[in-house]
């Protein structure tokens, strides 16, 4: 890529879709041009251990060591650690495999030892050989409760032990107004160099929606000269991954990419969707943003480089209502 010299990029990501194109901007950007923020609302205390979903997806993919078949967690993974908890009557709903739960542990210990998160989060990365800078959103906890017809359920219980089945009617982000935004995510939202912010592929209600309810970081972003960008993680009225779409209907709204640009309408200036949605522009534009069609669905590594380096080579160096052309 050229002409990007000097400028940076902020992507916000919630787990598996946001980590893939993640570690495609990571793969065309320098280490110093590129802050990934990661959701930490979907964050809880399983077995005694902090567990951070998000940023370990995120941080699996940028170090090569994710499961590209599960979707989730390490590759060569082993069982036997929960094997032997569930013979001890603990409870083993939420999946810790062996080199997972290793994650786990070393956060939990060093937390324990009085480091925030976010410095938790780069020793991690450091031992991972990641150059890219990855952020929590917050050293605050933030915890995402997903209020249901079976009643309020914690992130983790509604989507991972009720297997996102209960009806959804709405979202509450406990913690959030004393939650700040991390000092690593602060500095770049006030970062005069920063001149794209990629909203990635990621469920719009509970992986982005925590971020952007951190005080003082939607204001940020709407005052921010950096072009801000979204990218649908609906193709064809599906979510290629997550309950996205389950979530859309269950709030009354259509399943389709037009939804989620109209939740992100007044402070994305521009939007991403798939190929195979072009039938769809003409309603994302009337939403008040430009627009790129765009291959989207990443499946290889070349797929996840291909987005990030379209998404860069049509934004860099655009500015705040550049004029798009599709």
């Amino acid at each position: 890529m050229t002409g990007t010299t000097g400028k940076k990029v902020l992507a916000l990501s919630g787990g598996v879709g946001g980590a893939k194109l993640a570690l495609g901007l990571s793969k065309v950007l320098a280490p110093e041009q590129l802050t990934i923020v990661a959701n930490t609302g979907d964050d809880f205390e399983h077995l005694g251990l902090s567990i951070c979903p998000d940023l370990d997806s995120v941080m699996y993919a940028l170090s090569g060591v994710n499961d590209t078949v599960r979707g989730w967690g390490v590759s060569g993974e082993s069982w036997q650690c929960l094997e032997s908890l569930g013979r001890l009557g603990a409870e083993t709903w939420f999946q810790l495999g062996d080199r997972d739960l290793a994650t786990h542990l070393q956060r939990s210990f060093l937390l324990g030892q009085g480091l925030t998160l976010s410095e938790v989060t780069t020793a991690l990365c450091s031992a991972l050989g990641i150059a890219a800078n990855l952020l929590p959103m917050s050293d605050q906890p933030v915890r995402t409760e997903v209020i249901t017809d079976a009643g309020t359920l914690p992130f983790q219980t509604y989507f991972v032990r009720e297997q996102c089945q209960p009806r959804v009617s709405s979202f509450h982000f406990s913690g959030v107004e004393s939650a700040p935004p991390s000092p690593g995510f602060l500095a770049m939202l006030q970062d005069p160099a920063l001149a794209l912010v990629v909203i990635c592929p990621s469920n719009p209600f509970v992986s982005v929606d925590p971020i952007l309810s951190l005080p003082g970081v939607r204001a940020a972003l709407e005052q921010s000269a950096a072009a801000v960008v979204a990218v649908s993680p609906i193709v064809g009225g599906r979510a290629l991954k997550g309950p996205a779409a389950k979530m859309l209907q269950e709030l009354g709204k259509d399943s389709s990419a037009t939804a989620v640009a109209a939740h992100y309408a007044g402070l994305a200036d521009a939007f991403v969707l798939d190929q195979s949605d072009a039938t769809l522009i003409p309603g994302i534009r009337a939403l008040g943003m430009d627009v790129l069609c765009l291959q989207t669905v990443m499946h290889s590594l070349e797929d996840k480089v291909g987005l990030a380096q379209a998404l860069l080579d049509a934004l860099l160096p655009n500015t705040v209502n550049a004029g798009l052309v599709v």
